[in-house]
């Protein structure tokens, strides 16, 4: 067996103590026995303890960063809370919550001498009575949705944390993605991989792009457009019939659900009443392809068509729609209030179906091509 020199065996277990490298590794890196490997860990720690000399390995280096980095927080929250650890259980609550979102709950509670039970039970208690609570989240909520559209949907809770703090919102990260969860948003990074692999067999689109059609009620167009304002957020689903263009349902929301496209689908058919073969073509969003949504497309006979992940030139007139919506109406007008904002909506999609010329209608109004449709028909 090879001779190996002090320093060779001091090289060897530095490689175990202080970097954290398995014995494994050691093992066929180096071809050394396991029984002379132990051997002179055993001799080590003997000599180590003689002395009370001790190493400090690499894993532990990162647990006494990580203590530190604690530590830095609790001070850090003891600075900023309303209260000391001393103060009454009642006052300690109500401090720790105006804290809750901005540093980790573990951290709080450390810091003012508080059970994590007992912060829960009031915050779950409270919150639905508390309205610093839900202007607090719906802020973050509103935040999260932009910074998470901005980079394409591209980012996590851990980098839409790290935007938000750099943009001067005191946030964790554990805080973004519990609303991020409740609000349904994914990083592409997670399901990208899949929707690729799931394409060819479960979405088909039977669109491609192709968007005249010969007649009304062949193939309808939906998607989900976004629109603040003030500190509120409402999302706006609608129908076009691509014949003439003709917004044919639409609803508005305050969470972007199944329930919301689902009961836009339901008004559109009850009021148009389509003949078998319909399509219905969309997005790939989790309102869309959810089971709910699924069974209720299924049930009105209707062929439901999927855009490609990601090209939304797949949907470009609802694309288009919305960004006119927001150009001529949405963006120039300060509404008084959510029912001001509503009848605002309803008011500009009748303008739109009825008074506003179309240029792929050559300048007719969708309520036109429709009633050209409807007289050719008769006369025929």
């Amino acid at each position: 067996m090879k001779k190996y020199s002090d320093t060779e065996k001091r090289s060897i277990i530095d490689r175990y103590i202080i970097n954290g490298e398995s014995p494994s590794s050691i093992f066929s890196d180096t071809g050394i026995p396991k029984s002379t490997f132990y051997n002179w860990i055993k001799s080590y720690k003997a000599a180590q303890n003689a002395t009370g000399h001790k190493e400090i390995s690499l894993r532990n280096f990162h647990l006494l960063e990580n203590k530190v980095a604690r530590l830095e927080g609790i001070i850090e929250i003891l600075k900023t809370a309303e209260c000391t650890p001393q103060a009454p259980l009642k006052q300690k609550l109500y401090a720790a919550e105006k804290l809750y979102g901005k540093y980790n709950v573990h951290m709080i509670c450390d810091a003012l001498d508080i059970s994590r039970g007992t912060f829960y039970n009031h915050v779950l208690r409270n919150k639905k009575d508390n309205t610093w609570y839900a202007k607090r989240r719906e802020e973050l909520r509103c935040r999260i949705q932009e910074i998470y559209d901005d980079s394409n949907q591209i980012f996590g809770a851990a980098k839409i944390a790290a935007v938000m703090r750099n943009q001067g919102i005191h946030v964790s990260e554990e805080m973004v993605r519990r609303l991020m969860r409740d609000m349904g948003l994914v990083s592409i990074r997670q399901t990208a991989k899949k929707l690729y692999e799931d394409e060819s067999q479960k979405h088909k689109n039977y669109v491609n792009q192709e968007f005249d059609t010969s007649k009304p009620n062949e193939v309808w167009v939906s998607d989900v457009t976004y629109f603040k304002y003030g500190n509120k957020a409402y999302f706006i689903c609608a129908i076009i019939d691509l014949y003439a263009r003709m917004v044919i349902g639409y609803k508005i929301g305050k969470t972007n659900s199944t329930q919301l496209v689902k009961s836009t689908l339901k008004k559109a058919y009850m009021d148009r009443m389509p003949s078998p073969g319909l399509i219905f073509h969309t997005d790939r969003g989790s309102n869309y392809c959810s089971k709910t949504m699924n069974d209720c497309i299924q049930s009105l006979n209707i062929t439901h068509s999927f855009s490609r992940a990601y090209v939304p030139y797949d949907n470009s007139v609802m694309e288009s729609f919305f960004s006119t919506l927001k150009r001529e109406e949405l963006y120039r007008t300060k509404y008084r209030s959510e029912a001001d904002f509503r009848e605002a909506v309803d008011q500009y999609i009748t303008f739109y179906n009825t008074k506003r010329p179309h240029r792929k209608l050559n300048y007719n109004t969708p309520q036109q091509k429709e009633q050209e449709y409807a007289l050719e028909n008769e006369a025929k």
